[in-house]
């Protein structure tokens, strides 16, 4: 790896939560980069003939578009049209997009504590995070957001996280509509730091774990310690086998997914990129300790298992440590540098591909699992829903992982092998 700071993460997709700011966005393994002093040299001029193209469409639109658009905003749109247009991957990023995108990553953010989304025209309440200020006061998942300090949120998903933001210690007024009733309730939260734990788990039954990772933030790696720390501690004639739920995962920090890897490998090649420049090529290789200590693992995933999950999953399988169950990954190998830039802004920019330590790219082809479950794929089920049946009866493909993990063999029933299956289309009829 190259000596200077930087930071490998796979942006989160999905949920963007209202706490901290934190928008959801591609799946990508990703690189953070120290913004130059000065602009870093180029092998060649830009082309006379280029620039004077550029220079004619932006005067045609400075004096003949139906509206005015300042010169700033257009710069702006230039520059995010010229990186968005390399690949789907690749965006120019205003500050606040910047900001936002590395809040995501840290695992612990001040705000309210809350997960939002929007929905029908609507900020909705996803839920409120353990022990922050917006559980304490009562507000509930399914709460619609309709006022911040007052003024009316609408279906502006960015301004009313933007409107929840602020330092720890300050208030801020929230006016929810509850359903079914609809009835105004008004919430005055002191913010404060709010820690986002990525990492669940639950015993299945004697002597076999169940941990699932939602997102890789900082602070994963050692909540997965701490989870297997407490399935060992409650399995008194020892912890047989492991669980390790990564579907509906589409990344997050690439070191935290690695640190993860690691956790179960005692040595041995996780994940290598390739790419231009001496920083786009790297190599992360596991060290001594496998904290199961030999215990046989099952890693389930899905087609929304990605990046950072699919390093995870990849190096586990070729290494011969997991069985994976389950569907195809998504197939997201691609690595991008994010690239400070001197007006508080960044780029996000592929720069290299990585990977899995047999030398496959998993680039739009995914990784096909050991055992495919029958059927079409379904979400994890949400450990925090109050329910008298036992997770393996409510989650079909936590059950097929358990008997795999039991029987040791992987014929077990539900699942064949992928030897025996036509590849996507049977996992996906």
């Amino acid at each position: 790896m190259a000596t200077r700071s930087r930071t490998l993460f796979a942006l989160l997709s999905g949920v963007v939560f209202g706490f901290s700011c934190a928008v959801a966005g591609d799946v990508l393994a990703e690189r953070a980069s120290e913004p130059s002093p000065e602009p870093a040299p180029v092998e060649s001029s830009l082309p006379w003939e280029e620039a004077r193209l550029f220079a004619e469409v932006y005067e045609r639109i400075r004096r003949e578009y139906v509206d005015d658009v300042a010169d700033e905003e257009l710069i702006e749109k230039a520059v995010r049209g010229m990186v968005a247009a390399l690949d789907p991957h690749s965006a120019f990023l205003d500050s606040e997009e910047f900001e936002e995108m590395r809040l995501s990553t840290m695992g612990a953010y001040p705000g309210v504590g809350i997960e939002v989304a929007a929905e029908n025209s609507a900020v909705k309440v996803l839920r409120p995070i353990e022990g922050s200020p917006a559980e304490r006061a009562g507000m509930k998942s399914g709460d619609l957001i309709v006022k911040i300090d007052d003024v009316d949120v609408g279906a502006d998903l960015a301004g009313a996280i933007a409107r929840m933001r602020g330092p720890a210690g300050s208030l801020v007024k929230l006016t929810v509509k509850r359903p079914p009733s609809n009835q105004l309730i008004n919430f005055e939260l002191r913010r404060a730091r709010v820690e986002v734990r990525s990492v669940s788990h639950q015993m299945l039954e004697p002597g076999f774990g169940y941990i699932r990772i939602t997102n890789f933030s900082e602070t994963t790696s050692g909540d997965v310690a701490r989870a297997i720390a407490t399935l060992r501690r409650d399995s008194p004639q020892g912890l047989h086998g492991l669980v390790l739920d990564l579907r509906n995962n589409p990344g997050g920090v690439l070191e935290a997914g690695v640190a993860v890897a690691d956790a179960f490998l005692e040595e041995g090649v996780i994940v290598t990129a390739d790419g231009r420049t001496g920083d786009a090529r790297f190599r992360m290789e596991a060290t001594p300790g496998d904290l199961l200590e030999g215990a046989k693992l099952v890693v389930l995933v899905n087609g929304g298992s990605a990046s950072a999950s699919e390093i995870v999953a990849g190096a586990l399988k070729d290494h011969g440590r997991a069985a994976l169950v389950g569907h195809k990954t998504y197939g997201k190998g691609s690595v991008q540098t994010v690239m400070p830039l001197s007006r508080g802004g960044a780029i996000k920019l592929t720069t290299s591909r990585y990977f899995t330590p047999s030398g496959a790219s998993i680039q739009s082809k995914g990784i096909t699992p050991d055992l495919i479950v029958e059927g079409p794929e379904v979400a994890p089920v949400d450990l925090r829903t109050e329910s008298s049946k036992p997770l393996v009866e409510r989650d079909k493909e936590v059950r097929v992982a358990l008997e795999a993990l039991k029987s040791g063999h992987p014929a077990a029933r539900g699942v064949r092998t992928a030897s025996q299956s036509s590849g996507v289309s049977s996992a996906h009829p």
